[in-house]
């Protein structure tokens, strides 16, 4: 067995994966929705056993959050019954699998940030079908990690800064809810991240994994029309009640860390990062990714992470993993 599986590789996040591995130079075989359905238990079998991947890391998903609302069991199929589907086929392969989750999988209503041990509590259809989705991979029998993120950004697909930067091309002011908090994560951070701890000697189950920070989308906003070089006088904050959504959205609470700062931790082998259990926010909207030395093999697991692995919530745009 060698090299690494990406599923949903076509995606904003699984195509950042992809670029990091091959900027590392390690064996990946990529495959989008439509090359592998994760749904399809003989499709996955089949290519497990000619790709026999060391790490399988999990792209795929059904993230149309009002869609769900009206579609569970679609979302349900792809976000609980596919990722079963995978862990089954990794426990019996002996692959490390990687499944990323979210933090609708809590209701978004605490005054302190949710930690890896705080139970479930889904609000919406989405939550759910992703709550399920780490349940299932968590009691598959493989050697299992579930990173759970929250507020991605990146160069492919649809995002808010896409969103906003166009709204600041076609009106005058854009208003944004400023009672939601939350960390805005890009997605070649918590790529590398991924990648640090598809390779970190640490025990599998629940971590955490965002930007630095916190800020509320209003916030966010502003930041982006300043990047922009546009005046962000021009975003106007209002409320969620202005806004109704068929799924409600969290308000607060983010996600902190019960691992921070510990030896193992895959974000305690960069000396550009340390972890932390704070809240997460982030003032960057991009970087090139790096020619950093990668992992080499499935033993390197038992060495360094790659030193472009993730990086502190205090400590500006890098990412965190705790």
């Amino acid at each position: 067995m060698s090299g690494w599986l990406v599923t949903g590789a076509a995606g904003q996040l699984g195509s950042d994966v992809v670029d990091v591995l091959h900027a590392y130079g390690e064996e990946v075989a990529a495959y989008d929705r439509k090359s592998l359905d994760i749904t399809d238990r003989v499709m996955v079998r089949a290519t497990m056993r000619m790709v026999e991947p060391s790490i399988v890391v999990n792209c795929a998903a059904y993230t149309a959050v009002d869609d769900a609302e009206a579609n569970e069991d679609s979302a349900l199929e792809i976000n609980a019954h596919g990722p079963a589907i995978l862990g089954e086929e990794s426990a019996r392969t002996g692959a490390r699998l990687i499944h990323v989750s979210t933090d609708y999988v809590f209701a978004g209503d605490a005054e302190t940030p949710y930690d890896e041990k705080t139970r479930p509590a889904p609000r919406t259809a989405y939550g759910r079908t992703k709550a399920a989705g780490e349940q299932a991979v968590l009691t598959s029998g493989a050697d299992a990690y579930v990173v759970r993120t929250a507020w991605l950004y990146g160069q492919v697909g649809g995002n808010f800064v896409k969103t906003i930067a166009h709204l600041a091309q076609t009106r005058e002011t854009v208003s944004v809810v400023d009672d939601q908090i939350g960390a805005p994560t890009w997605t070649l951070h918590l790529a590398r991240a991924l990648v640090a701890l598809g390779i970190a000697d640490v025990a599998p189950g629940i971590w955490h994994c965002t930007n630095a920070g916190e800020a509320s989308w209003y916030v966010f906003a502003r930041a982006i029309f300043a990047e922009l070089g546009l005046d962000p006088a021009r975003v106007l904050s209002t409320t969620s009640d202005e806004f109704i959504r068929p799924a409600p959205r969290p308000g607060s609470g983010g996600t902190s860390s019960s691992r921070a700062g510990t030896a193992s931790s895959p974000c305690a082998a960069s000396k550009s990062s340390r972890c932390r259990a704070g809240r997460a926010s982030s003032s960057s909207t991009g970087s090139s990714v790096g020619r950093s030395r990668g992992p080499t093999s499935r033993a390197s697991r038992r060495g360094s992470a790659p030193s472009s692995s993730p990086g502190s919530r205090r400590a500006g745009p890098s990412s965190t993993c705790g």
